[in-house]
């Protein structure tokens, strides 16, 4: 049967970075028309195009059609099904990502020891522009860093004017716990973990390979997020708290406003792609179908190899970087 004339194409996919950061949703019903997600409830009825959606946040209460998951997935939309207030991730979709070039790369890196402290570090130093930390131990980056943040906290508090006494929260529940300003930053940094997810799986990463956190299937989520909680979600929690403004829409929306005006996606992309992939190392966009065959090797798929003759053509696959065939070769020799 023909494709219907309003399926979305590859072609018709937008670029993670030029898409809406986010929509959450809950208690409503999410069907489509044409490329159109619609959203309705008893108030109104919302269409939202889904090749502009970055992430869809899908929160208690609401029911969705099977057209408009096919329609998301068509437009490379990932959806996710989270908690109340979009504090927990229980389940997500599909993304624009259709290679496995990038995973494979941070697979590669952060299972060896040499290469998964290099890529931390280059985190660390992310947080401490035009400082040399190279004589430094993790262990003494993360006190540094710690120092950072708790620095920082007084400095917001000092210049709003709302008071501070520690970081106060329950995982899970952002209002489980702590005054208004603590409330209103675990709010803030649970949108925050949505919109970094959203980007690492739409550029085809792994969320759970994590280079600092680890043991959590959200662990690169943490790792990237971490790296803009000092610029976005710690002093918009405290301006939030000085207006008045406590409500976990409030802190929601606020973020979603400030990661439009600043560009954080493309900024997320570029600094994702230069921890994992750095100049001097190339891979491959295209969809690589093969087979593994042994070292290096991967042979041409779609092709019954007990025939008499095997096909003349190999897949056109990017060899590894030289910093892995060297790190190789010296294991070898070792």
């Amino acid at each position: 049967m023909a494709e219907p004339w309003w399926r979305t194409g590859p072609q018709d996919v937008h670029r993670i970075e030029d898409r809406v950061s986010s929509l959450y949703v809950e208690r409503c019903h999410i069907d489509r028309d044409d490329n159109a997600v619609v959203l309705i409830n008893k108030a109104r009825i919302v269409h939202v195009p889904a090749a502009y959606l970055a992430v869809l946040l899908i929160g208690p209460g609401s029911r969705i059609t099977h057209a408009a998951v096919t329609l998301l997935a068509d437009s490379a939309t990932s959806v996710c099904w989270v908690g109340e207030q979009g504090v927990r991730l229980y389940a997500s979709g599909l993304s624009t990502a259709r290679g496995s070039q990038l995973q494979l790369r941070q697979a590669w890196l952060v299972t060896r020891p040499k290469e998964r402290v290099a890529v931390a570090r280059r985190m660390y130093d992310m947080r401490f522009p035009g400082e040399d930390t190279s004589a430094l131990t993790l262990q003494q980056l993360r006190g540094r860093e710690g120092t950072r943040i708790r620095r920082l906290y007084a400095q917001h508090s000092e210049r709003t004017g709302v008071p501070w006494s520690k970081r106060d929260y329950k995982p899970g529940d952002a209002f489980a716990a702590g005054d208004d300003v603590n409330r209103s930053l675990s709010a803030a940094n649970s949108a925050l973990y949505g919109i970094c997810h959203a980007v690492i799986t739409g550029i085809g990463a792994s969320p759970a390979l994590g280079f600092v956190h680890t043991g959590s299937a959200l662990s690169f989520v943490l790792d990237i997020a971490d790296l803009y909680k000092a610029e976005f979600t710690i002093p918009l929690a405290f301006e939030l708290s000085a207006k008045g403004l406590t409500t976990e829409r409030d802190a929601r929306t606020a973020l979603r406003d400030a990661v439009v005006q600043h560009k954080l996606l493309p900024r997320i992309v570029d600094d994702i792609k230069q921890l994992l992939v750095p100049d001097d190392v190339h891979l491959s966009e295209k969809e690589l179908s093969g087979l593994w065959d042994e070292g290096e090797t991967v042979v041409t798929a779609g092709w019954n190899w007990g025939n008499s003759f095997a096909p003349d053509q190999h897949v056109d696959v990017i060899p590894p970087p030289r910093d892995q065939e060297e790190g190789r070769d010296q294991r070898e020799k070792g």
